[in-house]
């Protein structure tokens, strides 16, 4: 009994690390903008008068422009019910990609042959007919003797739009209107939330 006892707090943390990892590796949750939260991204409103409203969705990563969109469009949805209306317009929309590219230069690659080889260095001399002599050294440029990196590109995707509320049905004929109850049963079987 008191082997067993043993294996459940380091159980319990395996699981803990492994549940941490699984959300850094995971788009944004519908959940609200927070810098406490684990995935980083979520939905953020700002009121600018009684039935006039900016709301914000910011994904990570991972998060598709699709997601974002969609999640914004949720979240106005929710907010036009939340606060007593029934249908929502859309004002303005906009929406940010943000392009971030990280150069790392390849950890395995030593050009120097440092530590083993500190003084060692290729260098070739060759002839070109008519030209006379020439030098090789790598660190001229060559592509496959010169410092290698590797490239990564990350997008990230933050929409935002004003909406103004209403009550009542969906005014005709504007084609940015939205009954608020419609878009929240259509998008909710697509929400992740945090716990999910």
């Amino acid at each position: 009994m008191a082997s067993r006892t043993k294996y459940i707090p380091l159980t319990a943390a395996i699981a803990g690390i492994l549940a941490t990892m699984g959300c850094a590796g995971s788009s944004t949750p519908y959940q609200p903008l927070s810098a406490g939260s684990r995935v980083s991204g979520g939905y953020s409103d700002l009121r600018i008068d009684e039935t006039h409203y900016r709301v914000t969705f910011t994904g990570n990563r991972l998060t598709s422009r699709e997601q974002v969109e969609s999640y914004l469009l949720f979240r106005a949805a929710e907010l036009t019910l939340l606060k007593g209306y029934d249908y929502f317009i859309i004002q303005d929309r906009e929406v940010e990609h943000q392009i971030e590219r990280q150069v790392r230069r390849d950890p395995f690659y030593d050009p120097w042959y440092a530590p083993y080889h500190t003084y060692w260095r290729p260098y070739w001399r060759y002839y070109r007919s008519g030209h006379g002599w020439y030098a090789w050294y790598p660190y001229y440029g060559d592509p496959f003797w010169a410092d290698r990196y590797n490239v990564r590109t990350i997008d990230r995707y933050e929409a935002s739009a004003d909406i103004i509320l209403g009550k009542g049905d969906r005014p005709n004929g504007i084609v940015r209107s939205f009954d608020a109850r419609e878009v929240s049963a259509r998008l909710r079987p697509q929400i992740k939330y945090p716990s999910d």
